[in-house]
Parts: C-alpha cells; structure tokens; sequence
C-alpha cells in the first residue's frame, strides 16, 4: 500500500472522502433543482397556452437563480407573536431532512453516500421526521390559518405513508433486501426483470398483476406525500392562503420551497430504484463490462437521472391536468383504498414469494 492510498484508509481521508460525496450530492440536488423547477413551470405555462418565465437568461434558463438570488437579499420578516426560535428553526429541519434523505440513494453503481443494509428504514425513519417541520412551522406563526395548514398537512404526510410503507414491503419481499442498491442490482439485464414486471423475468410476469397497481399507488401517494396537486389541501390557496408557510418570506420561505421540491426529486427517485431499474438500462449492457468502472457508472448514472426527469415531468402534468381532491375524498382514497388495496398486495408477493416459481428455500 502507497502512502497516497494509506492517506485515504485513515480517518482523516475518510472524513475528507465522505465530505466530498456529500458535497457532489448536495451541489447535484441543487442545480438540478433550480432547472427542474424552472420546467415545473414551463410545462404549467404550456398547458395553459402561455410562455412561462423567459426572460433571465436564453429561453429563461436563469430563472431560478435569479429568483433565488431575490429570495436570499430580501429582509427576514418575523410576525410580532410568533415564537421566533422555533419559527427559524422549521424550515431548518425541512431543509435539512430533505436532503439527509439522499444519503442513502445510490445514484449509480458504487455512487451512494452511504450504503446502508437498511437504507429502506433509513427513508422511513427521515420522512416520518420531516412532519416536524412542517407542524413546527404552522404552530410557531401564531396564526391560525398557518396552523390549520400544518395539521392538514400532518394528516395527510400520515396518512400516506402508511400505504407507502406497505408497497415498499412488497418490492422487499421481491428483491430479499431493504439495501436500495441490492434492490437496483436485482432488476439488472433488461427492464421485463425490472420490479413493476414482476422482478424476475418472463416467468415472474403474474406478479404483475399485482405489481403494475402498486407502482400507480406508489406514484398517487407520492403526489400526496409531498403536497404536489391534486393532494396540495395543505397550501390550498382558496381556503387557507398558502397553509403552513404564509407567515415565511425571504429565506425561510426559500429554505421550505427548496426542501419540498428536493422531496419531490426523491420520491421520482424512490419510483425510478423500486420500480423501473434504478440506473439500470432497458436493455442488457454487457458491453459496459470491458468499460473503465467511472465510465460505466457514468453510463449508469444518466439512465438514473433520465428516469428521475421522466417521472418529474410526470408530477408536472397531473398539477397542471388534475383538479384538487377535497379533503374527505383525500382521506378516504388514502384510508379506504390505497390501505386495504398495499395489505392484500402484501400477502399476495408474499404469497407469490413462498409459493411461486422462485421460492424461498
């Protein structure tokens, strides 16, 4: 061993090593944030037969740095009765959680923060935290309209994660693990082994029939985890003006804006690892087996972020298409369907999983 190498297996190199995956992440999250906001809004602007932000920058491109840049000089507004340490320390812990949660997403082969055999746990454990925020930040405004917003949106994040967590149980009971890129690594040679077809091959194709309506259930409870619409009661302009956050400017505000769109980016992600291959290729790749390792994961990489567009472009089209849920019905589709519908597909993988061609032994 070199001393260059030595220097890398000592809690020094480590620590360095460790800081600059997580910085490479955090910069990727962000620009990629501020160019999939910006077509957010295109695609809104185009369905409704207008332009959208064009003028910062070509075709407005710079849209999103320049609002980000407003949003940083503007002065920090406190409301004279809110409790001013739990009001500034809200949209801390949103923003915190929802980039903590990227840390166990691997972005291609060997590209992950942290590798951890129980990533899922991780994902639960990160998300259940980040109802904090949102409650925290509806309670210390001192007003009510903020704080129905929060108890809305605490509901409704509840809610869905529970159904959420049993659709995730049955992509375990295909894949064996709760390590994400085991999971990614299961559904490699070809997109008939990918998860929503069953996870196996042409002989796993009856567990599609459970598997396809688990991918849609995921994909609606996503909507509702992360407030997009039609699930967006917690922010309904109409009834609360703007729910939990209409007491924020400046960069509070920003910091909440920033987590809920890095939420939305994880759970494209989250559909694109359980589902549809992760940084897999639709097709097989054993031509990648003679390439350098940082040009294959590379290759692996840019399916992974085209998938993760493909599905956020998806999230686009239903806010601009789908008229906004009423509360009761938000409640009851969570609750009376999508519960009842995530249990029997449980004990039906689980079913497939003893009993099905590829057995557990």
């Amino acid at each position: 061993m070199d001393a260059s190498t030595s220097f890398w297996a000592t809690p020094v190199g480590w620590t360095l090593i460790t800081v600059g995956q997580i910085l490479a992440v955090t910069i990727w999250i962000l620009l990629s944030l501020a160019f999939l906001l910006l077509a957010d809004r295109k695609i809104w602007a185009g369905v409704q037969m207008r332009k959208g932000p064009n003028m910062v920058g070509p075709f407005g491109l710079l849209q999103s740095f320049a609002d980000f840049i407003k949003f940083v000089l503007k002065e920090i507004v406190i409301p004279s009765g809110a409790d001013k340490p739990v009001f500034i320390l809200a949209p801390l812990i949103s923003f915190t959680l929802a980039f903590g949660a990227w840390a166990v997403i691997p972005l291609a082969p060997g590209w992950v923060v942290a590798n951890l055999n129980v990533g899922v746990l991780y994902l639960f454990a990160i998300s259940s935290l980040g109802v904090y925020g949102i409650i925290m930040g509806g309670w210390a405004s001192n007003s009510k309209y903020p704080f129905l917003g929060s108890l809305r949106s605490a509901a409704q994040m509840v809610s869905y994660e529970v159904s959420i967590g049993f659709v995730i149980i049955t992509v375990i009971l295909l894949a064996g693990s709760m390590n994400l890129q085991t999971i990614v690594e299961k559904q490699a040679g070809g997109f008939w082994n990918w998860n929503f077809l069953g996870g196996g091959g042409l002989t796993h194709l009856p567990a599609a029939l459970v598997m396809l309506p688990m991918t849609v259930v995921f994909f609606i409870s996503a909507l509702a985890e992360t407030n997009r619409p039609p699930f967006d009661l917690p922010e309904a302009e109409s009834e609360l003006v703007a729910g939990y956050q209409v007491e924020y400017s400046s960069t509070p505000y920003l910091l909440f804006m920033i987590g809920e769109y890095a939420n939305i980016v994880l759970m494209c992600a989250m559909i694109t690892i359980l589902f549809f291959g992760g940084w897999q290729a639709p097709f097989p790749t054993d031509f990648t087996a003679s390439w350098a390792p940082t040009a294959a994961s590379f290759f692996g990489f840019m399916w992974f972020f085209g998938k993760v567009i493909f599905f956020f472009c998806l999230f686009a089209m239903v806010k601009a298409i789908v008229p906004r849920y009423r509360y009761d019905q938000l409640m009851r589709l969570g609750w009376k369907v999508f519960l009842p519908m995530s249990l029997v597909a449980v004990m039906l993988v689980a079913a497939w999983r003893v009993f099905g061609p590829s057995a557990i032994a």
